[in-house]
């Protein structure tokens, strides 16, 4: 018999990159997973958390799976959408269909005109929207938003932002390297920090790109109390020479003034303390979305200026060719 504070999920995508922190989270806070669903049947993960989990690589069998748990105890109460950017929007929609309420990463969308249209699905179904935006809940991020609330109100604050994940040629041969279907840099690496921006430093007021290419994004965001001068990129000769020496992919750094808000560790450790969140009725709704979501699409259809006006010195790398020009 199902314990009554146990919720059932599914999980969408369990063969994906974040699964394992869904998995993770889903487990740590005493749920379980009752049916997964994933076109690769590389899912040896499940093994680690829940062997005894029902898994299918064929929607329409994952469907005909859940309807039929209806009215029993592992009747669906809530699903995971780990899936690929492009296909949130219709795996969100499904779950709400099916009596579930949604947990789906980031970005909710890719236009922010479908928030209104997952909005009004919520309303019809009865049933709830909620987003990862785990990096809210770090502690430095919280104790600088506390830090720009109680300081002055009409201070406007200097930020640098900088980041730097490298990322391989296999990148542009899956759905990540096809802008139509994950958004672009901006989309893929971006958005929690477009997020984290207007969560702390208002709306935005003025939005310009000076760089645009296959493998990095950087521009300039004035947010109502934050001049944002940000750089973003996967190509690994952007990486700091000391990063590089360490062995290191990543690199983050938020400048704030003169003040470096150090955020690397326990960045990837958030996702349980999310699931605490929303399974309390405190998590990310769909409305707590939007404002990232509409900076994203912005600088994607924006026709960056060059190199004029107050830009990140980073923009300054030369551009480089795509891999697959580079292969032929």
């Amino acid at each position: 018999m199902k314990d009554t504070n146990m919720k059932n999920f599914a999980l969408f995508g369990v063969a994906g990159y974040v699964a394992p922190r869904h998995l993770r989270a889903i487990k740590e806070t005493g749920n379980r997973l009752v049916a997964a669903y994933d076109k690769s049947d590389s899912v040896g993960i499940l093994d680690q958390y829940f062997p005894e989990t029902r898994f299918f690589t064929e929607m329409e069998l994952f469907d005909r799976h859940c309807s039929k748990l209806k009215g029993t105890d592992r009747q669906i109460d809530m699903a995971s959408i780990c899936t690929p950017n492009y296909l949130h929007d219709s795996h969100i929609r499904y779950n709400l269909r099916l009596g579930a309420d949604v947990i789906c990463e980031k970005p909710l969308v890719l236009k922010p005109w479908n928030i209104d249209v997952l909005k009004s699905v919520e309303e019809n179904t009865g049933h709830r929207i909620y987003n990862i935006l785990q990096l809210r809940l770090h502690p430095a991020i919280q104790a600088l938003k506390k830090q720009v609330e109680d300081g002055p109100k009409d201070k406007i604050y200097d930020i640098d932002l900088t980041y730097i994940t490298g990322r391989g040629d296999w990148y542009y041969a899956s759905w990540k390297g096809n802008e139509q279907k994950s958004g672009g840099v901006a989309t893929n690496i971006g958005i929690h920090f477009y997020d984290m921006l207007s969560y702390i430093f208002g709306e935005v007021k003025q939005n310009i790109v000076h760089v645009k290419s296959h493998d990095r994004v950087a521009g300039f965001l004035e947010l109502e109390q934050a001049r944002v001068r940000y750089f973003l990129s996967i190509n690994m000769n952007h990486l700091p020479d000391a990063c590089r020496a360490a062995g290191k992919t990543t690199y983050r750094s938020i400048m704030v003034g003169e003040q470096l808000i150090e955020f690397s560790q326990g960045f990837t450790d958030l996702h349980t303390e999310s699931y605490r969140q929303i399974l309390a009725g405190k998590g990310f709704g769909i409305e707590e979305a939007r404002n990232s979501i509409s900076i994203v699409h912005d600088i994607n259809n924006a026709t960056p200026v060059g190199l004029v006006g107050d830009y990140h010195p980073m923009a300054k790398f030369p551009l480089t060719p795509h891999p697959f020009e580079r292969l032929q």
